[in-house]
């Protein structure tokens, strides 16, 4: 029977051979997501290449187009008809984001300083991850929020006459909150100023600034980045945008290759922005075998080619410093250490608990699943590995419909010396469409189970 949309399909991973080949994975899910905020605000045509085509991002273009933006392919170009900054319209239906919390929360912060209603819906696991973070800052901007206890979808909002530009410290950090903060200004007269104590990914500071935008980034005593943008200026299309390969995606083709016996992978085209490398530095301080070639820059980012081998890996400590460049990689971080020769410690996690699911209990739990000697702490988590894999392996992980849990735990079942199952395969298409078939390519045995 084939899958629908009701219909969860278990897959499972086993050991096969080595994993060889060069690949190129997915657009970054996150310059994606702006590329069609920032396309669909500009005055003009803005046209995308490489842009991920998985089920978050077209959310974020469908809410876009139904706020006025006209959006299209052509071959593999998206062509983006901008409405100009502060000319968005009304919604007249609701904003559906599905599994989509970066849409989902800077769309809110695009439209939260727009004289206008707005009403946001999502999926079950989106329904279930709170947005007060977003929406306490665009209430000082004089947002009104209607919403379920803890700020949940479905909400709607409605922004003032007039927004007040605010400065605003970030109290976690949250490239999301920032971004929806500096959206909110692009509509506010004045100056909108976000303080952000320790640096996040910065795509929306050099989209906007690509785009136009009159933005100030300075950095004080302390440390914190001020970032100041101006409201209400021009943003003007950009005629030729490439999006470079998603680094939290290419992590499970790296990991994959540096854990089964023989692998030699050559993944092109990553992002290597420096806010968003954090697990490539982790696994060379494992001793990974990670060689970083053919640096360039495309569309305002630094990328490269990864060539990937087989490794024997080490246990490390990872500073919780580190946890914003790569805070979606530890599920694949811990698999990783899996494989490892001692035990790797993973700190300052607690953003991990309002992922898509909780991810940190997720984690543990495949983990546990599987055979794998772990301690699950508040904001921590320790693996430790074995590093031929034996005796590993052999559980069905529950995804919690976490497309980062699902990926992560098949690739444990290709090196571990036991099958691994997840128990639904579906929400990998809102990041990753061709994960599957990529890695089966590479040499992967990924097979449904018997029987679903």
């Amino acid at each position: 029977m084939q899958p629908t949309d009701q219909t969860p399909l278990p897959l499972a991973a086993r050991r096969a051979g080595a994993l060889t080949g060069r690949v190129r994975v997915p657009g970054d899910k996150s310059i994606s997501h702006r590329a069609f905020l920032f396309g669909g605000l500009a005055a003009g045509t803005t046209r995308v290449r490489g842009l991920l085509e998985g089920e978050d991002v077209l959310a974020t273009g469908r809410a876009m187009a139904a706020m006025g933006a006209r959006i299209r392919k052509d071959g593999d170009v998206w062509v983006i008809d901008g409405v100009g900054n502060g000319a968005l319209l009304e919604p007249t239906g609701v904003l559906d984001f599905g599994n989509a919390g970066t849409g989902a929360r800077l769309t809110m912060g695009l439209v939260g300083s727009y004289d206008f209603g707005a009403t946001f819906v999502g999926d079950a696991s989106l329904s279930r991850r709170p947005m007060g973070r977003v929406l306490d800052p665009l209430r000082l901007m004089g947002v009104q929020v209607v919403a379920r206890s803890g700020d949940r979808l479905p909400l709607s909002i409605h922004g003032p006459r007039v927004a007040a530009p605010i400065r605003y410290r970030v109290p976690m950090a949250s490239a999301q909150v920032k971004s929806a903060v500096l959206l909110a200004g692009l509509n506010a007269p004045g100056v909108t100023t976000v303080v952000e104590p320790v640096a996040t990914r910065d795509h929306t500071e050099k989209m906007l600034s690509g785009f136009g935008a009159s933005l100030d980034v300075t950095s004080d005593a302390e440390g914190s980045r001020h970032i100041a943008l101006e409201g209400q200026g021009r943003l003007t299309a950009v005629e030729d945008l490439t999006v470079p390969g998603d680094p939290s995606s290419a992590a499970f083709p790296l990991v994959a290759a540096l854990i089964v016996p023989g692998s030699d992978v050559v993944i092109e085209n990553v992002l290597m922005n420096p806010t968003r490398t954090g697990l490539i530095e982790t696994l060379l301080e494992m001793g990974a075998s990670i060689e970083i070639a053919n640096r360039r820059n495309e569309g305002g980012e630094d990328v490269a080619d990864l060539h990937v081998r087989h490794s024997e890996l080490k246990g490390v400590a990872v500073p919780p410093e580190r946890a914003p460049s790569m805070i979606d990689e530890y599920p694949v971080l811990a698999v990783a250490a899996a494989f490892a020769e001692g035990t790797t410690l993973m700190q300052g996690l607690d953003e991990l608990r309002v992922k898509e699911s909780d991810r940190l209990a997720a984690v543990a739990k495949g983990l546990a699943a599987n055979g794998i000697s772990h301690e699950e702490g508040a904001d921590s988590l320790s693996v430790t590995g074995i590093p031929d894999g034996k005796g590993l392996g052999g559980g069905r992980v529950d995804t919690h419909l976490d497309h980062r849990i699902a990926m992560s735990f098949l690739v444990l079942g290709m090196a571990s010396e036991k099958p691994v199952g997840i128990d639904d395969a579906r929400m990998i298409a809102t990041s990753f469409p061709e994960f599957r078939a990529m890695m089966a390519g590479l040499g992967a045995m990924l097979d449904p189970v018997a029987g679903s």
